[in-house]
C-alpha cells in the first residue's frame, strides 16, 4: 500500500501491528460518543496571514460552537483525531512532493498565499500544514467509524485539489485518496467506493489519484468556468454535471435528484465519500453559484436520504470549500438538520450500535432492494450571523 515509514517518521500500523494506528484509535473509542470528527488543531492562524486567502481559516471550530450551542453534542461526545505521521502521508504522496513542502515558497503555491514564502518553515509546518495533518486523519478515521456505524462527519477535510504529487487551491495534503486507500487496504468488504463530490470546484485531485481504478465511482457537480478546469482529470469523471455561473437552487436540486439514484444503483458502492462544500452558497466570490442556504440544506439532506436511509450504504461527509463569513452557519445548520430528520443519530439513540460495534457483518451493507422507506422534509434551522463576529472572539 505504500511506503510503511520508519520509526523516526511514524507508523502506519498500531500496537499489533496488524492494524493502522489511526483505526487503531477508532477501536479506542468511547461507543457513546458521536462519530463526529474535531479538533482544536484543526484551526489555523499566524500573524493574521491566514487572512489573505478568502477561506475561512476558523470555520471548523465557529461549526463545532454552533453544535454545542444547539445542544446537540458535548465537548465529551465528539471525537478528536490524531496528528497525521509522515508514514500515513506516504500511503498516497510521494517522498518528492513531501519534501518540497519542506520550503515555505512552495506551501506558499500551494495555499496560495504569497506572503507565506518569506515565513520561516518550521512556523508554516506547526501553524498551516500541522492543521491540515490532523484534518487528513480526520477524514481517515471517519471513513473507519462510518464503516463501523454507518455514518461519519469530520468537520474539516475535503482537500480535493490535491494529489498524489502536487498539492494547489488551498490543499496540501489528499485526505480523500488516502482515506479510500486505507479502506480498500485494511476493511474488509471494501470493493468499490463512491465520491461525490459536490463543492463549487472540479475535484481535480482525487480525480487524477484514481485515474484507471474502476473501483472508484466519482460523481462531480460543479462550476464549469472556474478553477481547476483541469481536462484530463474531467475524464475520470464517471457521473458529470457542469453548472453555469450564479445556478440557482431548482436547477441544481433538480440535477441531485434526477443523477444521484441512478449513479447509486448503476454503481452499487459499498461506501460513498461525500465532499460537501459550501462554496456554492450565494454571493461566494470563488464558487460564483447562487445556492440559497436552504438549498445547502436540503442538498445535503438529499445525499444522506439516498444513500443512507434508502439504501444502507455507510457514508462519510467533509466539509471542503466555502468562503464566506456565513459558511460555519450553514454547515452547523445543515448537520443539525440531518439529525432532526433522523438521518444521523447519536450512539444513545440507536439501539443496535453495541450489535454494529462488536460484530464485523455489520460492515458490509443490506444488498436487499426496498430497504428504505419515505421521510418528509424537515424545517431548515434559521441563520444567526448577527452572533458569528462575538463568537469568533470568544474563540481566539
Amino acid at each position: 500500500m505504500g511506503n510503511r515509514g520508519s520509526s523516526e517518521e511514524g507508523t502506519i500500523m498500531g500496537e499489533d501491528g496488524h492494524t493502522p494506528r489511526l483505526y487503531e484509535e477508532v477501536k479506542r473509542l468511547d461507543p457513546q460518543k458521536w462519530p463526529i470528527m474535531y479538533s482544536p488543531a484543526y484551526n489555523i492562524g499566524f500573524l493574521g496571514m491566514e487572512k489573505l486567502h478568502p477561506f475561512d481559516s476558523g470555520k471548523w471550530s465557529k461549526v463545532y460552537a454552533f453544535l454545542l450551542e444547539a445542544g446537540m453534542v458535548k465537548p465529551e461526545s465528539i471525537i478528536a483525531p490524531v496528528e497525521a505521521t509522515r508514514a500515513e502521508l506516504l500511503v498516497t504522496h510521494t517522498e518528492k512532493y513531501l519534501e518540497s513542502l519542506n520550503t515555505s515558497y512552495n506551501v506558499a503555491m500551494v495555499v496560495e498565499v504569497p506572503p507565506v514564502a518569506i515565513l520561516p518553515n518550521f512556523i508554516v509546518q506547526n501553524r498551516l500544514l500541522k492543521p491540515f495533518r490532523y484534518q487528513t486523519s480526520g477524514t481517515v478515521m471517519a471513513g473507519k467509524l462510518a464503516m463501523d456505524r454507518g455514518w461519519a462527519i469530520n468537520i474539516g477535510g475535503g482537500f480535493h485539489h490535491c494529489s498524489s504529487g502536487e498539492g494547489g487551491g488551498f490543499c496540501a495534503y489528499a485526505d480523500l485518496t488516502i482515506s479510500i486507500k486505507f479502506m480498500f487496504e485494511h476493511l474488509d468488504g471494501i470493493r468499490k467506493v463512491m465520491i461525490v463530490d459536490f463543492d463549487a470546484h472540479q475535484g481535480n485531485g482525487h480525480e487524477n489519484d484514481f485515474s484507471g481504478d474502476e473501483r472508484v465511482y466519482i460523481m462531480d457537480m460543479y462550476n464549469r468556468w472556474i478553477y481547476p478546469n483541469d481536462r484530463r482529470a474531467k475524464e475520470v469523471i464517471k457521473k458529470k454535471i457542469e453548472l453555469d455561473v450564479h445556478t440557482k437552487d431548482d436547477t441544481y436540486l433538480a440535477h441531485i435528484r434526477n443523477q444521484l439514484p441512478h449513479a447509486l444503483d448503476a454503481f452499487r458502492p459499498d461506501v460513498v465519500v461525500y465532499n460537501a462544500g459550501t462554496d456554492i452558497l450565494v454571493g461566494d466570490p470563488l464558487g460564483i453559484l447562487d445556492i440559497s442556504a436552504e438549498g445547502v440544506v436540503e442538498r445535503d439532506r438529499l445525499v444522506f436520504d439516498e444513500v443512507r436511509r434508502k439504501r444502507h450504504i455507510p457514508i462519510f461527509m467533509v466539509t471542503s470549500g466555502g468562503y464566506q463569513r456565513n459558511n460555519s452557519r450553514v454547515i452547523a445548520d445543515s448537520i443539525l438538520n440531518l439529525h432532526k430528520e433522523g438521518l444521523i443519530t447519536a450512539p444513545s439513540e440507536d439501539p443496535h450500535i453495541g450489535e454494529q460495534l462488536g460484530d464485523e457483518a455489520a460492515r458490509l451493507r443490506p444488498q436487499e432492494e426496498g430497504e428504505g422507506q419515505a421521510m418528509t422534509n424537515g424545517a431548515v434551522a434559521e441563520g444567526d450571523e448577527q452572533r458569528e463576529e462575538s463568537m469568533e472572539e470568544d474563540l481566539n
